[in-house]
């Protein structure tokens, strides 16, 4: 179990920090992504790779891992508003940022709970 732990850990902070880089390699991508009453996107944008990055680097040391995992849930969390507005959107932001409403419902009510419970596990 211990060995599909340390996997995991690879795998997922590995994921996020990949995530969080592509803030910075295209930004552009996130931007319809975030509701209209966000101001300052591009800020919020920063903010969310470096965040993904440090919280991802964070997962590969046993000295970090609690607290990057739990950076992580606070992230998923933060994100609930970007999910709903998609839903509100009806799965289309933009050409890039485009799922069948039932995606969008997926990502929000099943996705988004698995990886929360994912960072959960992999926090212990």
């Amino acid at each position: 179990m211990l060995k599909f732990k340390n996997i995991g850990r690879f795998v997922f902070g590995f994921a996020f920090i990949m995530a969080g880089l592509y803030h910075f390699i295209n930004p552009e991508f996130y931007y319809p992504m975030f509701p209209p009453y966000f101001t300052w996107i591009e800020g919020f944008n920063i903010l969310a790779g470096v965040a993904e990055i440090m919280f991802g680097g964070g997962l590969l040391f046993n000295s970090t891992r609690k607290r990057a995992a739990y950076g992580i849930i606070g992230l998923m969390i933060l994100f609930i508003p970007i999910h709903v507005y998609m839903i509100q959107a009806g799965g289309c932001l933009s050409e890039a940022v485009c799922l069948p409403l039932w995606g969008a419902w997926v990502r929000l009510v099943i996705i988004h709970p698995i990886l929360i419970g994912m960072a959960w596990y992999l926090s212990k």
